[in-house]
């Protein structure tokens, strides 16, 4: 039995896996510096400024993923991590305007039932 000798070796795996790592790293970094969920908000032609009072924040992102405060979460884990503020608490939903309607309709929803009634809607003002 002979063995084969190796004049050298193989990178291609090794680059592939760098380069998934590296927009990784791209992707994580971008939301790191800005701090924010980015959200491309529907565009309305009234304002109401929000106030520097406690709020919820409720973000539904393009893809579908939904976010409390920061962190990701499932639509069904909404009221488990609302049952610490109390019902007149203010709820911002930020949803991107090319996300499903019903995933907002359902979380109105959810919250209506509930008996949230302090619901805002946040867009960019033309």
């Amino acid at each position: 039995m002979r063995v084969k000798k190796f004049d050298s070796m193989n990178v291609v795996p090794f680059i592939d896996i760098m380069l998934v790592l590296l927009v990784i790293v791209l992707t994580t970094a971008t939301f790191v510096v800005r701090g924010i969920i980015p959200v491309d908000l529907s565009e309305s032609k009234s304002q109401i400024p929000l106030k520097d009072i406690k709020t919820v924040v409720i973000t539904i992102k393009k893809d579908d993923s939904i976010y409390f405060d920061k962190e990701q979460i499932q639509k069904d884990d909404i009221i488990n991590r609302l049952k610490n503020y109390k019902k007149n608490v203010t709820i911002n939903i930020n949803c991107d305007k090319n996300s499903k309607f019903a995933y907002f309709v359902e979380i109105i929803d959810l919250l209506k039932n509930r008996g949230y009634t302090n619901i805002g809607i946040v867009t960019k003002y033309e």
